[in-house]
């Protein structure tokens, strides 16, 4: 039976997005992998909580692959073994892939930054990574100057229409 509940995570399945990730970083590849959370991280990521602002991926000598400063706040109805918001969190990829990040990464001026936690079909939290290179100013004035003027072609074909 149904309880009626709905929740307040957003449409698609997103739970948390970085927008200010597609500003600051040109995407040269994107990645999916699992993450290791507690289950009261799990609850606060389903109402909708948490923040990727400032966050990044670090891969350590031994191939494992860490997720830093990601924001999920302590869970409202939680009790003294409540997790840490800003805690180093896990993420689960296949060895092969990890090696190709760190290769990748290891080249001058690329980082993996995340950009969006989601729900997959099954209901798991998933991290979608970015192989980024960062902006610099006028990179980002031509991005905005390009969107600008994508809006007003079509702003100009409605009215045509």
């Amino acid at each position: 039976m149904a309880s009626g509940k709905k929740s307040k995570a957003p449409a698609g399945g997103n739970l948390v997005v970085n927008r200010k990730a597609t500003h600051d970083y040109t995407v040269l590849e994107k990645f999916e992998a699992g993450i290791e959370l507690v289950g009261t991280e799990v609850k606060v990521l389903r109402n909708g909580e948490g923040g990727l602002l400032g966050a990044w991926c670090k891969i350590t000598p031994d191939n494992q692959l860490w997720l830093m400063q990601v924001r999920i706040p302590p869970y409202a109805f939680g009790n003294r073994f409540n997790h840490d918001s800003l805690r180093t969190r896990r993420l689960l990829m296949h060895r092969a892939e990890i090696v190709r990040l760190r290769s990748k990464v290891e080249q001058k001026g690329l980082s993996l930054i995340p950009l969006r936690l989601y729900l997959n079909p099954r209901g798991k939290v998933k991290v979608e990574l970015a192989l980024c290179q960062g902006k610099n100013q006028y990179d980002r004035r031509e991005t905005i100057k390009r969107r600008e003027a994508d809006r007003a072609m079509a702003r100009a074909i409605r009215v045509y229409r």
